[in-house]
């Protein structure tokens, strides 16, 4: 439930449209609803602004259709990531407004959020084989009501394409850079820009990249001032950090 839902169960309430019993037992399941294999917190939007998210990997079909079932009774929309393709078809056999995005194994069930108002978040790759990563994270933050600009193929071994875009992504409020390999390309663009950048290893890469731990390492040693790290292929939790830092932005 969020501050809305709640706010109306409070006027209904006051105006006496809904009795004391009906009032709490719409607010029943607050803080978390227990499913017996999950306990959905309601209660988390109303904490920090965001509804708990679906993280699908490693959930049955059946699993993510109860919850999702559940979630609907509180929010409007739902965000699912790591969804596979078979998981994916099941839910759109049970709700008819499943979007799937395949690339980025991530769905939104419900209408997309539409943006608000303020600047934008730039999602930048290194290479074509970074854009599944990109591409969850791009996602997520226009499902937090963010402006995304994507910039894609643009690593370190052709500097050029990044520097053809260089007003674009000093215009953004944060910015979200996905590389493998090496993962050099936070620290040029960190190097270029006077917004926070929040890098993204990823695990695409040879066998000395052990699955993107090099790439992780030379991030956590970024000489550039202003990067964050998050964990390997974590292109969620980049563009909710990303959201919040674009958030305080549009509220300043």
């Amino acid at each position: 439930m969020d501050n809305d839902r709640l706010q109306q169960v409070l006027i209904e309430l006051a105006e006496g449209k809904i009795s004391v019993p009906g009032a709490l037992g719409r607010l029943r399941n607050l803080p978390y609803e227990d499913l017996g294999y999950a306990k959905l917190d309601h209660h988390r939007a109303l904490r920090t602004g965001a509804a708990e998210v679906i993280f699908c990997q490693g959930k049955t079909p059946e699993q993510v259709i109860g919850i999702v079932e559940r979630l609907r009774a509180h929010h409007d929309s739902i965000l699912a990531t790591r969804l596979s393709a078979q998981t994916a078809a099941r839910l759109a056999a049970t709700f008819p407004d499943v979007a799937y995005h395949d690339l980025a194994r991530l769905a939104v069930i419900g209408p997309m959020p539409k943006p608000a108002n303020g600047g934008t978040i730039a999602v930048v790759s290194a290479g074509t084989a970074d854009i599944p990563v990109a591409e969850e994270a791009a996602l997520t933050a226009e499902f937090y009501r963010n402006r995304v600009q994507r910039v894609y193929d643009v690593g370190v071994a052709g500097i050029h394409r990044l520097l053809g875009n260089l007003p674009l992504l000093q215009s953004a409020n944060a910015l979200i850079v996905v590389a493998g390999m090496e993962g050099a390309l936070p620290s040029v663009v960190a190097g270029l820009v006077s917004r926070p950048v929040i890098a993204v290893p990823t695990s695409v890469g040879y066998g000395a990249s052990f699955g993107g731990v090099a790439a992780l390492l030379t991030m956590l040693n970024s000489c550039a001032s202003g990067v964050g790290v998050v964990n390997i292929d974590n292109g969620f939790g980049a563009a909710r950090l990303a959201s919040l830092i674009n958030e305080q932005g549009r509220e300043g």
